[in-house]
């Protein structure tokens, strides 16, 4: 069975539609495909170990050769198949074809020309999209830990106060460089295939080429949102239309331009005229503008709205009215301060809501954590209305829904929903496999399950962007880890330096 450009007949296997959706297995899905060798000496390389290995090996040199054939032909073979499109389907043993860097077909038994990967023991699936992330804050990773965003200040160290205040002011090209790549290898390697970068480090011209650099060198897919700077070299916003200009002329490229912009009825004109979206953080005590610009007719479906944390209900009307997409943060926002992460009103809003990372500096970014907060966190509260006997409660989310919002939702909020987000032939192949035979996860028993209550990063084993092998058997390809730890190491070195900082690295953090 084949799902490609057709109108034909489609009957797809559907994989953990519902965790409890019992029906009886077959062999093949309870029995390892791979078959298992005894031997009673340790240490012992077998011949077939050595033979996969070489085999592995010879795949690897042909998917690199491909990246420079756009007729080149892979097939993902005999994985499970999420593919989170309902036309589609998903298939319990099932390929993905890929032509170049787009999707060509997925389905049962497909056969052609092409260098074929073994998908067996692997779910396959879209990568994953992370709607938010100040990349820019990756050499600062785990250093405000214990602070808070910043109001009401009862003393604890604050966002405002110390990155913004104190590390932010101080950065050159370099470290804005060094954060963007390491921060988008890191992603790549957890399998989140596309960011929505936010850092708001554009002191100057050059701060924002570096940014860009950063992350047009580590081969990711990414939103640059161009995002205000400090200091009298800043040209934000008008520096918008150079961006645009020289590295954002063409819609067919991995990168894309947005404008990071607080309501300001003149700087969302700007964006309009240079035809990008706009992102906006919304968090609480700036909820007055918002309104503003919501009564001034100046929001739209072009919109990407950040946390939304404290909003009234006149401020959700408005965005679901115009189409706006929302991007929640919930580990941070619990964590930080923001306020309770407004999931549930979203949905009640008929809003699908996307997942953010956001800053490094306080918590992780791979989206198996965040989707499990998300998935723990709406079940949680509306558990406890249950529990208070409560009626009519808004349902319980499914691990499906949660990750759909950690992919095409998302997909969506960044207006990239044409390109990537499902498994749908015509789309470009952001693909992950994910290893289901770890002993974290088997037995396998349901696929969306298994993605959001069990797995980790360790589980991602091959990472593809436009059809371009990232990482290839759980490393990352062509990347020099040993470079890049001592280069950040580096520039977090000159940043603590020059903002007159001493860490201490075994106290209450900043402190």
């Amino acid at each position: 069975m084949i799902y490609a450009s057709s109108e034909r007949e489609l009957r797809p296997t559907e994989v953990g539609k519902g965790c409890c959706d019992w029906s009886r297995p077959s062999r093949r899905t309870l029995l390892f495909r791979a078959g298992v060798a005894l031997t009673a000496g340790a240490g012992i390389q077998l011949p077939a170990a050595r033979a996969e290995a070489a085999s592995s090996t010879a795949t690897l040199d042909q998917l690199k050769r491909a990246q420079h054939d756009p007729g080149h032909r892979i097939l993902l073979k005999g994985g499970m198949v999420l593919s989170l499109d309902p036309k589609v389907g998903d298939f319990e043993t099932g390929d993905v074809l890929i032509e170049g860097k787009n999707i060509l077909a997925v389905g049962r038994n497909l056969n052609a020309p092409a260098t074929v990967v073994d998908a067996s023991g692997m779910i396959v699936m879209p990568g994953f999209v992370d709607t938010h992330h100040h990349q820019y804050e990756t050499i600062l990773r785990g250093i405000l830990t214990d602070g808070v965003l910043g109001t009401p200040n009862d003393g604890k160290k604050t966002y405002q106060g110390v990155i913004q205040g104190i590390f932010t002011p101080v950065y050159q090209p370099e470290d804005a460089y060094i954060s963007e790549l390491v921060a988008s290898l890191n992603q790549l390697n957890a399998g989140v295939t596309t960011t929505v970068d936010t850092s708001q480090v554009s002191h100057t011209p050059a701060h924002s080429d570096a940014c860009i650099a950063g992350l047009r060198e580590s081969g990711r897919r990414a939103v640059y949102t161009y995002s205000p700077g400090l200091g009298p070299g800043s040209q934000y916003p008008k520096d918008l239309l150079r961006l645009k200009s020289q590295y954002f002329s063409s819609a067919d490229q991995l990168l894309t331009l947005e404008l990071n912009a607080a309501p300001n009825a003149d700087n969302w004109a700007l964006a309009r005229q240079a035809d990008v979206p706009i992102i906006c953080h919304i968090v609480g005590d700036r909820s007055g503008n918002f309104e503003a610009i919501g009564k001034a007719g100046l929001m739209g479906p072009d919109n990407e709205y950040i946390h939304c944390t404290q909003l009234n209900e006149t401020h959700w009307k408005m965005i679901a009215d115009t189409g706006g997409k929302v991007s929640i943060a919930p580990a941070i926002e619990m964590q930080m301060r923001h306020g309770m992460p407004p999931f549930q009103t979203a949905l009640d809003h008929g809003i699908q809501p996307s997942l953010s990372v956001d800053v490094e500096c306080n918590m992780t970014a791979d989206m198996f954590s965040i989707m499990r907060t998300t998935f723990t966190l709406q079940r949680a509260l509306v558990n406890e209305r249950s529990l208070a006997g409560e009626q009519n409660l808004p349902p319980l989310v499914t691990c499906r829904e949660v990750i759909e919002m950690a992919t095409i939702a998302g997909a969506k909020a960044a207006h990239l929903d044409n390109k990537i987000g499902t498994l749908t032939p015509g789309k470009e192949a952001d693909i992950i496999m994910l290893a289901a035979q770890r002993i974290n996860v088997f037995p396998l028993n349901n696929v969306p399950g298994t993605i959001v209550t069990l797995m980790d990063t360790s589980n991602v084993e091959n990472v593809f962007v436009a059809g371009k092998v990232m990482k290839w058997q759980g490393k990352l390809v062509g990347v020099d880890l040993n470079r890049l730890r001592h280069m950040i190491e580096k520039s977090r070195d000159a940043v603590l330096l020059r903002a007159g900082y001493s860490a201490n690295r075994f106290g209450t953090c900043c402190s």
